[in-house]
C-alpha cells in the first residue's frame, strides 16, 4: 500500500536499508501501515501521552503510534541494523521520536519519559513474556504506565486472560488479574506478518488497576504461583509442601481445599494464601 505519512512504504524501506528480519531476535515484521495504525488506536488516546515501544524493527507501528498523535514515542531496538530507518522517522517527526539501540531488558526507561505513559509493541517473541512479568512487578505500584497495548503469539495472550478452571490459565493470568484489566482486541493472521510466523497473533490491551484487587506481597504471590503450576497436576498439597511445613492447614485457612490442583484457585484465594504465608513466618 502508499504510505499515509509521506515516509516510504515498509517494503522499501526493508529492501534499502537490508532489515530481512532475524529469527534469532524474535523478529516478524508488520508491514501493513493500515494494521499498524489500528495497533495504535487500541492503545487509545495518545495525544497526551508519553509512548514507550519496544521492538519497533522498520518502525511500522512507530509510525502508526505517530500518526495517531502520540505525543513523544521512546523506541527500543536491540537491532542496529534499524537505527538509520528509524532515524529517518525521527527526522518526520521532529522532537517527537527518541530511539535507544538496546536490549530493553537492560534499559531504565522513567528517564526517557514524561507520565501519562502507555506502552505499545509489537514484542518480539522472544522476550515478550519476561518484559510484560517485570511490568506487571515494579517495586511499588502503581506502576510508571498507565496502559499497555501489546501483541503476541495467541496462545501467550489466551494465558494472559485466562478465568480459573480454564486449560490456559496459570501464572500469568493471576498476575494480569491481580493488577490490570486485560482483554484480547484484536487478532491478526500469520500472513500478515513478513516472514509469516507458523501461529497467530493477538493484540492485548491491559489498563494498570490503581490499586491490586487484593493485598499480598509480590514477592510471596510471585513463589507461591510459580510453585504451584510448576507442578499443575499435582494436588496443591504436594505441589507446595516445600512453602511451609502446615501447608494443609495455611490452605484450608484460605479456603482452599488441599486436594485441589493449581488451575481451581482464584485470584482472590492465592492472594489470602500469600497472606496466610507471610503471617506464619
Amino acid at each position: 500500500m502508499s504510505a499515509f505519512d509521506g515516509l516510504p512504504p515498509l517494503r522499501d524501506v526493508i529492501a534499502t536499508h537490508d532489515l530481512r528480519a532475524k529469527k534469532s531476535l524474535g523478529q516478524n515484521f508488520l508491514l501493513d501501515l493500515n494494521l499498524t495504525a489500528k495497533i495504535a488506536r487500541k492503545a487509545g488516546d495518545l495525544s497526551a501521552c508519553d509512548v514507550l515501544e519496544v521492538g519497533p524493527g522498520p518502525g511500522g507501528l512507530t509510525r502508526g503510534l505517530l500518526a495517531e498523535g502520540a505525543r513523544r514515542v521512546l523506541a527500543i531496538e536491540k537491532d542496529s541494523r534499524a537505527m538509520a530507518a528509524l532515524a529517518e522517522i525521527a527526522a518526520h517527526y521532529p522532537g517527537r521520536l527518541e530511539v535507544i539501540n538496546a536490549d530493553a531488558l537492560d534499559v531504565d526507561v522513567s528517564a526517557h519519559l514524561t507520565p501519562p505513559i502507555r506502552v505499545c509493541a509489537n514484542l518480539p517473541y522472544n522476550v515478550g513474556t519476561e518484559l510484560l512479568t517485570r511490568w506487571l512487578t515494579p517495586p511499588a505500584w502503581p506502576p510508571f504506565w498507565s496502559s499497555l497495548t501489546l501483541m503476541f503469539q495467541r496462545e501467550v495472550a489466551a494465558r494472559i486472560v485466562a478465568p480459573p478452571g480454564s486449560k490456559t490459565y496459570g501464572r500469568l493470568a493471576v498476575l494480569c488479574s491481580w493488577r490490570t484489566e486485560a482483554k484480547i482486541v484484536m487478532e491478526l493472521a500469520p500472513e500478515a506478518f513478513t516472514p509469516a510466523p507458523k501461529v497467530h497473533s493477538s493484540v492485548v490491551h491491559l489498563t494498570a488497576l490503581d490499586a491490586p484487587r487484593y493485598p499480598a506481597r509480590t514477592e510471596t504471590l510471585l513463589r507461591i504461583t510459580a510453585t504451584a503450576f510448576n507442578q499443575r497436576r499435582k494436588m496443591v498439597r504436594s505441589s507446595m509442601k516445600s512453602l511451609h511445613p502446615a501447608i494443609e492447614d495455611l490452605l484450608v485457612e484460605a479456603g482452599i481445599k488441599p486436594t485441589a490442583r493449581a488451575e481451581e484457585i482464584t485470584l482472590e484465594q492465592f492472594c489470602t494464601l500469600s497472606r496466610g504465608l507471610d503471617a506464619a513466618r
